[in-house]
């Protein structure tokens, strides 16, 4: 099983890459977590730049293969300004028209300083998401600290059950 690992925040060294890295670590037998660095290189959404019938820009196309190479995905999203970050709004808008999300099981979490943290920025993003029919899982922040590490492995094997299981 393939798991596709998405961060919404485009820092080098951010507290969300660090949840998807914790999720690779945690991997059980048979379950590979790929990381999916290409975010930053899509293009601001424009259907003009996918002509009728042409291909899309080598990075939406990109986005859409590493999607459709995946059996679920897990989206770990800073919030900004009480919303999701406008680059992972952009990679959702690159997929709404070509399907690569529809009924794909997608888990959602935050990397947050205390668990109070991050929840109107998760709402933004399973709203988006529940508008593109994704099968949701999750949707919690996990606190940096002791749990990190069981809490993100916890939602990982939630992600890899739903997957797994008939539709």
């Amino acid at each position: 099983m393939r798991v596709l690992a998405v961060s919404g925040s485009l820092q080098a060294r951010s507290g969300n890459l660090e949840l998807l890295h914790a999720a690779a670590a945690a991997a059980p037998p048979g379950v590979e977590v790929v990381l999916f660095d290409g975010v930053r290189d899509l293009p601001l959404f424009n259907p003009d730049l996918e002509p009728e019938g042409g291909p899309p820009p080598p990075a939406v196309q990109a986005w859409r293969d590493a999607l459709r190479g995946s059996d679920a995905v897990l989206i770990a999203s800073p919030e900004y300004g009480h919303s999701l970050p406008g680059a992972l709004k952009n990679a959702v808008d690159w997929v709404i028209g070509s399907g690569e999300l529809h009924q794909k099981v997608v888990a959602i979490t935050a990397a947050v300083p205390s668990a109070a943290r991050g929840r109107l920025g998760l709402g933004a993003l399973r709203q988006t998401l529940l508008a593109v029919d994704v099968i949701l899982v999750g949707g919690e922040p996990i606190a940096r600290g002791p749990g990190f590490a069981p809490a993100v492995a916890e939602l990982l094997q939630a992600l890899v059950a739903r997957a797994r299981a008939p539709a």
